[in-house]
């Protein structure tokens, strides 16, 4: 989700995540098996694993879970399940853009399951590359809070964020990809609370939604993340603080 409201509809999507956070482990094991079988289990020298790894802990995965996961994924008991990587692409009511990031072990299931998903919304899943050309994959944190701005802005962008931006007490912060592990280390070193980081598919032109079309977004992004195949959905969905607060009421 994105636009001037993302702070809202991220913690939407947190407020989600909280109450199914077996499932979210279930996913970010496979997240986790996944890159490790892939780039090895060293996340120091494995980028994909280490964002998988800091994922897991963001949504509390005990440690012992997450190292067992990586033990999977470099081969020690393996199970001979071999996730393929996929992102599927389409579009949601009023037309908006969605992307789903995907690791499944049976392309053709996850794909009548998912077009299913899209379906029921009133949507339809399109062809590779439909919606990709208005993503851009960045770097993105928030902060949420009294912050000192001067000294925010220069930790920043010293350690090589691209932007810095207030919008209604909340900071975002905008990086490379491959940036965005050293900007987020010195801003917790310097002090800095961070409330969300991710490296995540940012959308350049949003869709702002209210009403029913707002209702039925969150209903097909609430319904795409319950799939136990999709790991992330992206949107250019632009719901409002106010009209946010309605949908949840």
């Amino acid at each position: 989700m994105a636009g001037h409201s993302k702070w809202a509809n991220i913690k939407h999507r947190k407020a989600r995540q909280d109450q199914k956070r077996g499932k979210q482990w279930s996913k970010c094991s496979k997240a986790i098996m996944a890159a490790a079988r892939q780039g090895g289990g060293d996340p120091d020298a494995n980028l994909a694993l280490r964002y998988a790894i800091d994922e897991a802990k963001a949504v509390n995965m005990p440690k012992d879970t997450i190292e067992n996961a990586i033990r999977k994924g470099s081969g020690e008991g393996a199970d001979g399940v071999t996730y393929e990587s996929i992102v599927y692409e389409g579009y949601g009511p009023a037309g908006v853009a969605v992307m789903c990031e995907i690791l499944t072990d049976n392309r053709n299931r996850t794909a009548g399951e998912v077009r299913k998903i899209f379906e029921k919304s009133g949507g339809n899943l399109g062809s590779t590359g439909c919606v990709a050309y208005n993503f851009q994959n960045k770097g993105q944190l928030f902060l949420a809070g009294e912050v000192d701005e001067e000294k925010l802005m220069e930790v920043a962008i010293d350690a090589g964020a691209d932007d810095v931006r207030e919008d209604q007490g909340v900071w975002e912060i905008i990086t490379e990809p491959a940036a965005f592990l050293d900007v987020r280390q010195t801003l917790e070193a310097a002090g800095f609370a961070i409330d969300s980081a991710e490296v995540t598919m940012i959308a350049q032109n949003t869709v702002e939604l209210t009403g029913g079309d707002a209702a039925k977004a969150l209903r097909l992004i609430d319904a795409l993340e319950d799939h136990d195949d999709v790991q992330k959905v992206h949107t250019n969905v632009d719901i409002s603080d106010d009209e946010m607060a309605k949908l949840e009421a």
